[in-house]
């Protein structure tokens, strides 16, 4: 079987199944396992490589309001590499092909490839899609048991969690310019890890909000874990969010519980992946009570220095 992934998360879920021997083609944003950045890659994408936040976003609004994803098909590439299956998604609007480009291509190839759609929203439905993903290559032993580890870890972080008595008041920011606050699955992670997230809302989109209304909320803890960005290029944009007016009045500034993670890698991609993201943000909110896994990286805190106060 020959599997083409158009999505990060996919490609990661068709890893952790243990099928990555079979996979021959990713998107041009696959790169975890490792060794997927150097297949051939299916799609092009239409943001430049040194776009601002601002810039981004403004493409992405302008997409949405065309109804065009801001990635296309290398559709030569495609058809040479001849897949069985295509593994897609229709959650999201502009993070990946669109889906009716994936179904009109898909009818031009030869043997007309099985496509696969993922649409999780929660992270019951993420599990879901490995198990979706398993059936459609013909393990579907492999994703039940993929899908027993990744429980018996959240289940052990809600334990733990089980003894928080008074769960800080948590705004996980998935953008600084502009600020969106958290969606989908990401709300119930908050939530698993010993939070209240004040701003999003568990199995809805992220949305643009208010900056002030982040200042009428007055979180305990701020998380900032911006969508497709590492920490180091968030990091990049903390003088935007440190220039909003009252950031430096906020309760977690003055308490130094402002942390950087890693968007790209725990939050943004539905797939195994938010596993560890549960862990480490859990360990971030309650350090005594959730240890660090081995071999993940902890959130990293903001300092006064990093936002320009000291």
């Amino acid at each position: 079987m020959r599997i083409v992934s158009l999505l990060p998360s996919a490609t990661e879920i068709v890893c952790e199944l243990g099928l990555g021997d079979r996979l021959v083609g990713v998107t041009h944003e696959c790169d975890h396992p490792p060794f997927v950045a150097a297949l051939p890659k299916v799609t092009r994408t239409l943001v430049p490589h040194d776009a601002t936040s601002r810039e981004i976003d403004r493409l992405v609004r302008e997409r949405l309001a065309t109804e065009k994803a801001l990635y296309s098909l290398d559709l030569p590439t495609l058809e040479r590499l001849a897949p069985d299956v295509i593994v897609t998604q229709a959650l999201c609007d502009v993070c990946a092909v669109a889906e009716s480009e994936v179904a009109a291509a898909a009818c031009t190839l030869p043997g007309r490839p099985r496509v696969v759609n993922l649409e999780p929203t929660r992270l019951a439905e993420v599990f879901d899609c490995l198990r979706t993903v398993g059936a459609a290559a013909g393990v579907p032993e492999r994703a039940e048991a993929a899908v027993a580890s990744l429980r018996a870890r959240v289940a052990a972080v809600e334990r733990r969690t089980r003894g928080v008595a008074h769960p800080p008041r948590v705004v996980l920011l998935e953008w600084i310019d502009p600020p969106f606050c958290a969606g989908h699955w990401t709300p119930e992670l908050v939530r698993l890890a010993g939070g209240v997230e004040v701003m999003g809302q568990e199995a809805r989109p992220s949305r643009t909000v208010a900056w002030s209304g982040i200042v009428a909320a007055d979180p305990d803890v701020l998380v900032v874990a911006c969508c497709g960005f590492d920490v180091a290029r968030t990091r990049r944009d903390l003088p935007i969010l440190a220039g909003l007016p009252g950031f430096g009045g906020l309760a977690c500034v003055r308490a130094g519980k402002v942390f950087l993670m890693d968007g790209n890698a725990s939050f943004s991609r539905p797939g195994p992946r938010l596993v560890d993201g549960l862990e480490i943000l859990a360990h971030a909110l309650h350090p005594r009570i959730h240890p660090l896994p081995p071999g993940l990286t902890a959130a990293e805190r903001v300092t006064g220095r990093d936002l320009g106060f000291e």
